[in-house]
């Protein structure tokens, strides 16, 4: 196990292929796919592929990537939080979501700080951008509490998204 972070409440750990179930149930969240995407991950198998081609992809190729983020308390798996590279856009963005039963209690907030903070500080990256849709009020608000300043609209996948930046 790779521990990126921990903070008060969570571990911040990479995403292992032991994970898949956890991916399964993240993914089919109502709030993921209208929010993010249908990533189409039905079964386990699907989550293995997801995961090989995804987070572990990123891992090797650029030192960081999406991670699952779990309770310190009990080691349940409440979300995942991380840096990834996209192509379309020029820096590395933070991504993050919650089962919806976590949600509203901090964790995203704790969790991103602690990601923001420990990945940046591991690959010297200076800037991180991150995308959401104009009506994710949360998530919208999420990323300015953190220092996020709105840049501009910007189309990705089809959509109209908020394009965000933070500087260090």
């Amino acid at each position: 196990m790779t521990l990126i972070c921990r903070s008060k409440r969570l571990n911040v750990r990479q995403f292992h292929l032991d994970d898949a179930p956890f991916i399964v149930e993240l993914l089919n969240e109502a709030s993921f796919i209208r929010y993010i995407a249908d990533k189409k991950v039905r079964t386990e198998q699907d989550a293995i592929e997801y995961l090989r081609h995804g987070p572990l992809a990123s891992y090797q190729a650029h030192g960081f990537g999406l991670n699952l983020v779990e309770r310190r308390e009990d080691g349940e798996p409440i979300g995942m939080c991380g840096v990834l590279k996209r192509d379309e856009l020029a820096y590395p963005d933070l991504g993050y979501a919650f089962l919806s039963r976590y949600t509203g209690q901090g964790y995203a907030t704790e969790a991103a700080e602690a990601v923001l903070e420990a990945t940046l500080l591991a690959s010297g990256l200076t800037t991180v951008q991150a995308v959401t849709l104009p009506d994710n009020q949360p998530s919208n608000h999420l990323l300015e509490k953190l220092g996020f300043r709105l840049q501009h609209p910007i189309m990705l996948y089809g959509h109209s998204n908020n394009l965000y930046e933070y500087i260090r």
